[in-house]
């Protein structure tokens, strides 16, 4: 943590100051910005405010005195509960403009993290708060060069696995071998570790003709499908290297298990592959003109070719997630549907763009690849990008 770049980012935004604070773990975003150990236990209530001039002041419970001894900053203690508020009110002195992991009308839920009632504490002292998704995902978000190497590292690796996935099918109708959707999820996950990746303790998924129409479907061995010709075939699979500070590798393929896919089939996926196309195109010519481009409007901008194509009440779910050292980070989300996400695509950020149709009951199509915004502002998708069904010979 470099306290003077987050000084410089809070005064660029025109904000007085940051106040993070956290309570039995509950903000693990405050402990990934400060650089803390979330493992650690943290049974009292600690702040940190950062100002947009001056020393930071940390502010600790007397049963817990060191638990931010790692910060820089003077050091405060409270006992009671009124002490404890007198504190908060000494420690941010007048009225200000204080970012908080705060969202107003929970907007983007990931940063909405802080209670309601530490944040009506903190207004009845006349502050002005604000959110701080911004700042959270300047300084917990952006992946620096290393990082993003080893995003394309374990792109190679997933982009490989994913074809011998569907070599593996393949090769069971050609040996008249049954293989059902949770072996093959099972064999992925076997190569993931033979390859040195990690899946973050979830399986992929592997979905046959209706099954996908669950967005979240999880092969399990009990109601699996075994593969058979004529099949539908969905795999969504993600992993990172097994080493620290890596991030993930996030992709989504379509098949077909023989030569003729269903004509509504291919449909589907042609319009979910025109709306990933899409979306990339928006942010590709929002950046090259230098215009401010939101998560909301690369959704809109996707989703628009799904409802133009008739099939909008069939995508149910956003464009995309942010992208990290969890497969889910803390970035921008490229979403106007499940939230308003208003942050901004900026260099250094990673995220998904998938869209999907899920016909209920009968069959469905996603597609999904990876963005990552370098820092001289370039939009570069790694790996493959599916533009036709795989068909797999039976």
């Amino acid at each position: 943590m470099d306290i003077r770049k987050i000084q410089a980012a809070l005064k660029e935004k025109g904000v007085d100051g940051w106040l993070l604070c956290d309570f039995h773990n509950r903000d693990h975003l405050a402990y990934r910005v400060l650089g803390l150990d979330f493992k650690k236990g943290t049974s009292r209530r600690w702040f940190y405010f950062i100002p947009v001039k001056g020393e930071p002041i940390r502010l600790v419970s007397v049963v817990e005195p060191a638990r931010l001894d790692a910060l820089p900053g003077e050091k405060r203690f409270y006992r009671a509960w009124g002490e404890l508020h007198s504190s908060i009110k000494e420690m941010l002195g007048k009225p200000k403009k204080l970012a908080m992991q705060y969202s107003p009308l929970n907007n983007i839920p990931y940063v909405s993290i802080v209670d309601a009632g530490t944040i009506e504490i903190v207004r009845s002292f006349g502050h002005e708060i604000i959110s701080s998704a911004d700042l959270v995902q300047q300084f917990e978000a952006i992946i620096d060069q290393k990082g993003y190497e080893s995003h394309l590292k374990a792109c190679d690796k997933v982009q490989h696995i994913k074809n011998e996935a569907f070599a593996e099918i393949g090769k069971a109708f050609a040996e008249k071998r049954k293989l059902t959707e949770y072996e093959l999820a099972q064999f992925i996950l076997r190569r993931f570790k033979e390859e040195g990746l990690d899946a973050g303790g979830e399986s992929p998924i592997v979905g046959i003709n209706d099954h996908p129409s669950d967005p979240h479907f999880e092969p399990k061995q009990e109601g699996t499908y075994a593969f058979k010709k004529g099949d539908c075939i969905l795999i969504d699979l993600w992993a990172k290297l097994v080493e620290p500070g890596s991030i993930y590798y996030d992709i989504t393929w379509c098949g077909f298990a023989g030569d003729e896919p269903p004509e509504k089939y291919q449909e589907i996926f042609h319009v979910v592959r025109d709306a990933r196309i899409a979306a990339v195109n928006f942010v590709r010519k929002r950046f090259a003109e230098k215009k401010p481009c939101y998560g909301w409007e690369v959704d809109d901008a996707c989703r628009k070719v799904v409802v133009d194509a008739g099939y909008g009440d069939y995508f149910v779910h956003r464009t995309g997630h942010s992208i990290g050292e969890e497969v889910h980070g803390n970035g921008v989300n490229i979403d106007n549907l499940e939230t308003k996400d208003e942050r901004l695509l900026v260099p250094g950020i990673c995220f998904s763009i998938e869209p999907g149709i899920y016909l209920k009951g009968e069959m469905a199509a996603r597609s999904e690849i990876d963005c990552f915004i370098t820092l001289e502002g370039k939009v570069v998708v790694a790996g493959e990008e599916q533009m036709e069904l795989v068909r797999v010979h039976v």
